[in-house]
């Protein structure tokens, strides 16, 4: 298969000897799990646990939130300790919301973990929702949530899915030993992220300095239409995506785009693993494969480690270090993260502990710049470090950014091949740092903006509906009283009108005695007047 080149890149000692070939071993079982509830991008899962709570292994004990998030699983059966802040996996050294566990020692899965007899006949969002449940993440560091990866289907025009086994940081050979030993159960989980994506081309990039990684995937493979098991050459930074998706298409990812926009997808063979137990077995990510190297371990080792277990119980189990190591890295040392202290736990994209001598280190004092171009020719992406590190030295993160800093990778090696030892990718990491705060800031004033307009409208709306009411109100009670007036009003013309009656049936009874009276007396009268006329004779 035809390779394209890529510009830049520097060839570091690999160093990857102290640890290749040793194969996985399991560490026994931690006393205390300290599991973080932040071990993706994305939003932080919620906890579905309480203090003193039983859970098996395989349990969910956080849940997701949002669309992009990830949640996060029991790595064993045992009782829930502490809820609360504990220290990360993470160069400041802050303590982030964490479970810890403690378990009972009898690693009892979970009744409802089950399988998939046959993951291919499964609709892609069924496969995708079931990577989502699982807590499956990028294992390769980038720790970004699988399903969502599997989605971009529905959104874009994929053609390749492209596993990723370069692992071109030295020290590191997790992967490499992984793909030793479980290379049919890396290619059936590509094979079912493919399904999920809907690609028919399945890629597979491992470096030259793996001979028995490539040759155990190229038997897996051996079968199958469609997918390539390809030799990729040494040179560091070959795992980025983007760089590696140009060397094996030939197509350059647009700037701030994704691959998936020139139709590739890029997963790590550690996260194939994943997807493979969670559909094939039912299994979450609750445990993954970690290189113990560097020249202060006394006995470098591959484990495969429960997640939130502390790295002082990895370093132990190596015989912990045979001198005191000049730094302590998570992941790998071009890219990788100090490690504030032994007691932080392993997370799901922690692929490395590296404990490096001052020998290896080589920490020499920066010196002034030179200017003599060598990061440039070295810089991968093809930006002017050098002009980048002048613009945030000088406070101009706009410079820096028109410079293109938001394009840099922060590989390293620009740093790894300057003569005067300018630390420059850490410049680049505190630029962006700083633009990130800056974002945060004022997406927090943006949204207190919105919410005191909201506040104010709230209130507006409620003195309206206050006026509106008490108008109401008014307007019922005048109407109210108006309609008692009335009916006084009618109830007095009632009562008049009654008396009205009264006195005419009183004045008709008092006309009919009278008449009757009249007519009574008149015989009276005629008597009386001949009474009278015979007396006067």
């Amino acid at each position: 298969m035809q390779l394209f080149r890529i510009r830049g890149g520097v060839h570091p000692d690999d160093r990857k000897t102290l640890a290749a070939g040793r194969p996985i071993e399991p560490l026994p079982m931690p006393k205390l799990l300290h599991i973080p509830l932040q071990q993706h991008i994305g939003a932080i899962a919620n906890p579905l646990v309480q203090r003193r709570q039983y859970v098996a292994k395989g349990e969910r004990i956080a849940q997701a939130q949002g669309a992009v998030s990830a949640p996060i699983h029991a790595p064993t059966s045992g009782r829930i300790v502490g809820l609360g802040l504990y220290p990360a996996n993470h160069p400041s050294g802050l303590s982030v919301r964490t479970i810890t566990l403690q378990p009972d020692g009898k690693d009892r899965w979970h009744k409802r973990i089950e399988g998939v007899a046959d993951p291919f006949a499964l609709e892609p969002a069924e496969i995708a929702q079931r990577v989502a449940d699982a807590g499956v993440v990028g294992m390769g560091g980038a720790t970004f949530p699988s399903a969502v990866k599997l989605g971009l289907g529905k959104r874009y025009k994929l053609t390749t899915l492209v596993i990723n086994g370069s692992e071109c940081e030295p020290y590191l050979t997790c992967d490499d030993q992984l793909m030793r030993e479980q290379a049919e159960a890396i290619v059936d989980g590509a094979r079912i992220m493919a399904r999920a994506l809907g690609v028919d081309r399945l890629l597979i990039g491992i470096e030259g300095n793996k001979p028995e990684a490539l040759a155990a995937m190229q038997r897996a493979t051996a079968e199958l239409d469609g997918a390539d098991v390809v030799r990729l050459p040494m040179r560091y930074p070959m795992g980025s995506e983007k760089h590696l998706v140009q060397t094996l298409t030939g197509q350059e990812t647009p700037a701030r785009g994704l691959t998936a926009d020139i139709g590739v997808v890029v997963h790590n063979p550690a996260t194939a693993f994943a997807v493979h137990e969670a559909l094939r077995f039912g299994q979450p990510l609750v445990s993954r494969v970690i290189s113990v190297t560097g020249g202060a371990i006394s006995a470098p080792k591959n484990l495969r480690v429960l997640i939130g277990t502390k790295i002082e119980d990895l370093v132990e189990h190596c015989g912990r270090f045979r001198e005191e190591p000049e730094r302590l890295i998570a992941g790998g040392p071009m890219m990788g993260q100090p490690i504030p202290e032994l007691r932080v736990p392993v997370m799901k994209g922690t692929n490395g502990i590296l404990a490096l001598t001052a020998a290896e280190t080589g920490k020499r004092e920066p010196q002034p710049c030179i200017r003599c171009g060598s990061c440039v020719q070295a810089c991968p992406c093809g930006l002017v470090p050098l002009g980048m590190a002048a613009h945030v030295r000088s406070g101009d993160l706009d410079g820096a950014v028109s410079n293109g800093l938001m394009d840099c990778i922060g590989c390293g090696s620009c740093a790894y091949v300057c003569p005067a030892h300018i630390p420059l990718v850490q410049f680049f990491n505190h630029a962006k740092g700083e633009l990130a705060a800056r974002g945060r800031a004022k997406q927090k004033q943006t949204e207190t903006k919105r919410l005191a307009e909201h506040r104010a409208q709230r209130l507006e709306a409620q003195k309206r509906a206050k006026r509106e009411a008490m108008a109401r109100h008014k307007r019922e009670a005048e109407a109210k009283k108006q309609a008692e007036a009335k009916a006084q009003a009618g109830a007095e013309r009632q009562a008049v009108a009654h008396q009205q009656v009264i006195a005419a049936n009183q004045a008709e009874a008092k006309i009919e005695p009278s008449a009757q009276n009249g007519l009574e007396q008149a015989p009276e009268s005629n008597q009386d007047k001949a009474v009278a006329e015979t007396q006067a004779c």
